[in-house]
């Protein structure tokens, strides 16, 4: 996982080798605004999955280090009682500036834990908020968090977030302002185009509410085989598409290079910033690097 991590040699050969052993987990990603509560619903999940005798690894996001580039929280921090369970497995990631609440290697750990075998991965996001939509893009069912006490509902939750939710969870709902922040997700979730997610209510520090996500989870676990297949399509061409983008990316910041070593395409930047050529000639010609 660290030569992953780190794009060490021969991590991608070793991915390419793994890969075909996979697909058969289910991944469900976890996301919403910091604060709500995401690290302790994964935590009453994994516990749940354990109870029903599944092995589960979870992928956790976290912030860079400015310093070291590593993820801030560490996996024994953020769930202690799972740590010496040989039947859970938690990794925690650094974002590295990544955009969307994951990190670059977010698939590729996903990938490594499907084919080592668990049934169950849960991926938790960064905690960005409304951009975290690309979590929708590695896992099979999308489990947005919220929480009272946000203000408005509807400025908490953008339609970015509610438009990838399977599951959309009011946690701390034990709290004052639960039953305001169900009402207000209830007549939004009213006025949406598609099915609206199931909206369900926890209080996962004390375990109310987990049994349900967990049937909730298990009815999207067994939706039929075409759409999971159709929806793994549509993840697959997305999950290219991207690699292909920070691909082109890197070589283009390679191309450019900066002030102390700049690159061969440097001069273009030049004359962009002199305004002797457009952004978008030189757009064209970074991409034909």
């Amino acid at each position: 996982m660290r030569a992953l991590d780190d794009e060490r040699p021969g991590a991608r050969e070793a991915l390419r080798a793994i890969y075909p052993a996979g697909g058969r987990a289910f991944v469900v990603g976890v996301t919403g605004s910091p604060g709500v509560g995401k690290s302790t619903l994964v935590d009453g999940l994994v516990g749940a999955y354990r109870a029903r005798g599944e092995r589960v690894a979870v992928v956790a996001v976290d912030p860079s280090s400015p310093f070291s580039g590593g993820a801030l929280l560490g996996d024994r921090v953020r769930m202690q009682r799972h740590v010496t369970d040989g039947g859970v497995f938690i990794r925690s990631l650094a974002t590295r500036g990544q955009q969307g609440g994951l990190s670059r290697s977010t698939a590729a750990a996903v990938a490594v834990h499907d084919a080592a075998g668990f049934p169950v991965i849960f991926v938790e996001t960064v905690g960005a908020g409304q951009a975290e939509v690309d979590v929708a893009d590695a896992t099979d069912a999308v489990v947005v968090v919220t929480a009272p006490g946000l203000g408005d509902q509807i400025q908490a939750l953008k339609v970015g977030l509610l438009e990838i939710a399977d599951l959309l969870i009011v946690n701390k709902g034990d709290r004052e302002g639960a039953e305001r922040a169900l009402a207000d997700l209830t007549a939004m979730l009213a006025l949406g185009a598609r099915a609206a997610p199931a909206l369900l209510r926890t209080a996962a520090a004390s375990g109310q509410g987990i049994a349900e996500v967990v049937a909730a989870l298990e009815a999207v676990r067994g939706r039929p085989a075409a759409e999971r297949a159709a929806r793994r399509r549509r993840q697959a061409a997305r999950q290219v598409l991207a690699i292909a983008g920070e691909r082109a990316r890197d070589r283009a910041r390679a191309a450019i290079g900066d002030e102390s070593a700049p690159g061969p395409l440097a001069a273009t930047i030049d004359e962009v910033a002199a305004r002797t050529l457009d952004p978008w000639s030189a757009a064209d010609a970074l991409s034909r690097v």
